[in-house]
């Protein structure tokens, strides 16, 4: 059984802030632009719930093709 002290944060510490950036990205992009299939607010939780396939899901999905 491995301790906090044994995961690598150094490795760690560039994907976690990529993948917040990501949500981040996304949460703004639905936020600021309308939405397909779902409501904003489903976007939203399916982003924050699934890190990074709810994001990956929204961008393939969710965006509408004739936005602004």
């Amino acid at each position: 059984m491995s301790t906090v002290s044994e995961i690598p944060w150094a490795a760690l510490t560039p994907l976690i802030v990529l993948a917040l950036a990501f949500v981040i990205y996304c949460l703004i992009d639905i936020s600021r632009n309308e939405v397909k299939h779902l409501p904003k607010w489903a976007w939203v939780v399916i982003c924050l719930i699934s890190i990074p396939f709810g994001c990956i899901a929204y961008l393939l999905l969710g965006r509408d093709p004739n936005r602004r």
